[in-house]
Parts: structure tokens; sequence; C-alpha cells
């Protein structure tokens, strides 16, 4: 495994979907910190300590994360069949089965990271305005929710990875559902039942940007681990060749 997992990541470094990720990640960041910047009542948002970080995470996984993870899980998956190269890679031969756990838990990773990536621009942002005011506690709880989010929000896609693998259509597909996908968590987020079963707004009950009572939490990692589940047996089903 580890030598396809060493292969994969070889792969994503010639890919600019990276990039494009990273560039999605820092743009949402710009945009939110531009929006603290508007008066309310006297005073603006960003004036606030903790605000950035707090407002960042919905506005990043409803608009923007969640399609560019999925994006790249759904190229890594993809290409071999658009590029032609699987007929190749089965001569060597290659077990398809384990290339695509790999290619998964590298989706998982890049997931995490590019979170993790969004908790470093925005405690950056927070200890250059209001060092003083951020307790050691707070910031530990918000690298635990953006870690969370990472994880959580794989699992909330995965499904539509393993979906648009199993349509062999453009991975750009994976992209765009994805977006509608998460756009929607808006409007199921106004409901608190809603909330904790749709897998995007139950995101946020794991992470614990949302107050929710143990029932919510338990609907929602239920919600969120048939989301695994399903991307496995989604997954299960593509005709891999089993040679090692």
């Amino acid at each position: 495994m580890g030598a396809y997992l060493w292969a994969e990541r070889q792969k994503l470094r010639r890919s600019n979907i990276v990039w494009l990720a990273v560039f999605a990640t820092v743009m949402v960041a710009v945009i939110v910190f531009l929006g603290g910047q508007e008066v309310y009542d006297g005073s603006r948002n960003i004036d606030n300590a903790g605000w950035y970080m707090t407002t960042t995470q919905p506005w990043a996984t409803f608009l923007v994360l969640p399609a560019v993870i999925a994006l790249l899980g759904s190229y890594m998956i993809c290409r071999e069949d658009q590029d032609d190269t699987l007929k190749s890679l089965r001569l060597i031969p290659v077990n398809e089965i384990k290339l695509t756990a790999a290619k998964m838990m590298i989706t998982f990773l890049f997931s995490v990271l590019i979170y993790l990536l969004l908790f470093v621009i925005t405690f950056s942002v927070e200890a250059v305005l209001h060092f003083s005011d951020l307790s050691t506690e707070m910031v530990l709880g918000f690298l635990k929710a953006y870690f969370l989010d990472g994880f959580a929000v794989f699992l909330a896609i995965s499904p539509i990875v393993a979906l648009v693998s199993h349509m062999k259509k453009s991975y750009w597909l994976g992209l765009v559902i994805t977006e509608m996908f998460s756009f929607a968590g808006l409007f199921m987020s106004m409901s608190n039942t809603v909330k904790a079963i749709y897998p995007i707004t139950a995101v946020f009950t794991i992470s614990g940007y949302y107050d929710a009572s143990t029932s919510q939490v338990i609907l929602s990692s239920i919600s969120l681990l048939l989301c695994g589940c399903i991307s496995v047996l989604i997954l299960k089903s593509l005709k891999h060749s089993k040679e090692s």
C-alpha cells in the first residue's frame, strides 16, 4: 500500500488541481475577511476575537471546499480511465483495489490538510489582530473543529466521488454535484432535525460548530458513517482486477 500512496502523491505533484484547491482556500479566507470589514453599529465583525475563525468554517464548507476536495478525489480515480492508462497499469500488474483505496486515502488526507491550511490562515489573521485575546483553550478548540471538519467533509462527499467514478464521467462532474450538494446545506440547516441528518450540516454537529444535543450528535455520526459505507459499496462494485 505504501508504494501506491507514494505513486499517487507523485502524480498529484504534477497536477494543477492541488494549486486550484489552495487558491480556492485562500480566496474564501480573503472574502470572509473583507466581509468582516463592514461596520455595524459602529464596530466591525473582524474586531471581535474568534469571529474570523468561526465564520470562515461554514462559508468555506457551504460554498467552496467540499467541491474542490471532490474534484481532486474524482480526478484521481477517473484519470486512468479517461487518459486510457489503466490498460498499461494492468500489464504491470497492479492491484486495482489497493490502487483505489490509496486514492481515497490521499483524498482523505487532502481534505484534512486543506482544512488545516484554512485554520492556519484564519489563526494567523486572528493572532495579528487579537493576540492578547486568544487563549490556548480557544485556539486548540478551533484546531480540533477544523480537523474534524476535514475528516467529516471527506465522509460526506465520499459517495459523490465514488458515484462519479462508477459512472466513469468527467471528474469535473464531481465538482458540480458536490457544489450543489454543499450549497443545499444552507437550506437544510434551517431545521434542527434535518441539519443533524444532512451530511454537509452534520459536519458542523460533529465538529462542534452547532450547539447540538446527544441525539443530534448520534444522528450526525450515523449519517456520515452511512456516507462512508455507501462509498465503499459503490467502489467495490467497480470492475477491479485482483491481481497483485
